[in-house]
């Protein structure tokens, strides 16, 4: 009952409320009409998770991996994948493009007094070096590997 107590409501219906809101995008089909526009578009594989990690800067990755799993399912891409593991990267780091990106950004920000814009001109290009650099790697250990 303790822990119970210490349990923070809010996020836990915060995230509830996200995770239905993906499950309706799913059942309404708007998913894998993304994943068709995405396919036909951009094409590559390693652009449209680079691109999904990127969007990550803005949303939140919990979502956006949700999102990622009523777009693509398991037939398409079986688990331990290249796909998911490099979207578990992707997202993973491509928060902290923007500081806005991540939880853990947002409470920085709260507890570190860490402005938006301070990070948007001292930070947000270390931090899109980095998520570039570890996405090359990335690709490149699945090609010298694979």
């Amino acid at each position: 009952m303790h822990a119970l107590r210490k349990v923070d409501t809010s996020t836990i219906l915060f995230f509830l409320g996200i995770l239905i809101a993906i499950s309706a995008l799913q059942s309404t089909g708007i998913l894998t009409n993304l994943a068709r526009y995405m396919a036909s578009k951009i094409g590559n594989e390693s652009i449209i998770v680079i691109s999904i990690g990127l969007v990550s800067s803005v949303i939140d990755n919990v979502p956006l991996v949700a999102a990622a799993q009523g777009m693509y399912d398991l037939t398409q891409y079986p688990p331990d994948h290249y796909f998911w593991e490099f979207l578990a990267y992707c997202t993973g780091t491509g928060g902290s493009a923007l500081i806005i990106g991540s939880a853990a950004g947002v409470a920085a920000m709260s507890m570190q007094k860490i402005n938006f814009f301070w990070y948007l001109k001292k930070i947000r290009w270390l931090a899109l070096i980095g998520f570039f650099s570890g996405a090359s790697i990335y690709i490149l250990q699945d090609i010298i590997i694979h």
